[in-house]
């Protein structure tokens, strides 16, 4: 094609990231599963996972070539913004677009942990009595009466939430304190973003650098939390819908605020090289939308099952 394409957009060069980080989840994904059907069945019988392969080995294996892709990529991505290759403003707009959908995709995700919760929390009795013909009402499989919905959360909850046996964390202790640290580093981090439009570059740095020990203390005081809960048989992951459902939402919510500490550690080692100015720094606007999302759910999480389902208030 004769003469140079004008148009807006950076075409890459040829890159091995996307095969590469295919090929290593597709490995991840394997090595799960061989993970989960590895070791002694119900007769303790020593059984080979998958493709007669067994043990944690090949998941791992999955998880470091996908972590070397995260950091290639990621590392090319920054080379052609120092560049100015993906910085004209229909790319910028793009990468807004990923990012907000990618947010939204994490919205649905909590949403499905949001619903385990309330399903149980709302609605911890059974439904109508499944009478024979007489009149007696039908026995289930262990011998109890059979109810015709919800007969499983039933007995396990023992009709109530929370459930017979549980004692849940009081939500005016250390999950106050964590509210309150994720408050407070939401207004650090709007500091540091308005510090890098004005061109306040120390200002930038040190509002970035509060708000990731503020979310390391968070992490921190967390994982204190779960200790507690656990070394004193308040209640367990495997215990029960309560634990189960307890520490998939907070857990995964955890997760995400040790993601995002570490999206923001990368943006303070950026900010240190000079990397962002006042007119180009989405890297750090990205980690900062991201940031503010894990302080909403953290609201919600608080609310919903700290608050309304420890004390009780939702059965």
């Amino acid at each position: 094609m004769a003469g140079a394409v004008k148009h807006d957009y950076h075409l890459v060069n040829p890159s091995p990231w996307p095969l590469l980080g295919s090929v290593s989840a597709m490995i991840m994904m394997l090595g799960a599963v061989t993970w989960a059907h590895s070791g002694a069945n119900e007769n303790g019988v020593e059984v080979a996972g998958l493709f007669a392969l067994k043990g944690n080995w090949i998941f791992f294996f999955g998880l470091a070539g996908v972590l070397f892709t995260m950091f290639g990529w990621w590392r090319d991505i920054i080379k052609e913004s120092l560049k100015g290759e993906n910085t004209a403003p229909v790319i910028r707009i793009g990468l807004r677009y990923g990012m907000v959908l990618f947010i939204a995709s994490e919205v649905m995700f909590f949403a499905a942990w949001f619903w385990a919760f309330f399903g149980a929390a709302l609605f911890p009795g059974a439904g109508d009595p499944v009478l024979l013909a007489d009149g007696t009402q039908m026995l289930n499989a262990n011998g109890d009466p059979a109810y015709m919905m919800n007969e499983g959360r039933f007995y396990a909850t023992g009709a109530q939430w929370p459930p017979v046996g549980v004692e849940p964390l009081s939500a005016w202790q250390l999950p106050l304190i964590n509210t309150l640290i994720l408050l407070l580093s939401g207004t650090t981090v709007t500091w540091a973003h308005h510090a890098i439009t004005i061109g306040d570059q120390k200002g930038f740095v040190q509002g970035l650098a509060i708000t990731i020990a503020l979310g390391v203390f968070f992490s921190f005081l967390q994982a204190v939390e779960y200790y507690e809960a656990i070394a004193y048989g308040l209640f367990s992951f495997s215990g029960g819908i309560y634990g189960g459902s307890f520490f998939m939402a907070t857990g995964f919510h955890g997760l995400h605020v040790i993601i995002g500490t570490l999206f923001l550690a990368v943006c303070l080692g950026r900010a240190l090289a000079g990397h962002f100015t006042k007119d180009r720094h989405f890297g750090f606007e990205a980690a900062a939308w991201y940031w503010h999302f894990v302080d909403v759910v953290w609201l919600f999480l608080f609310a919903a099952i700290y608050v309304l389902g420890n004390q009780g208030l939702l059965s």
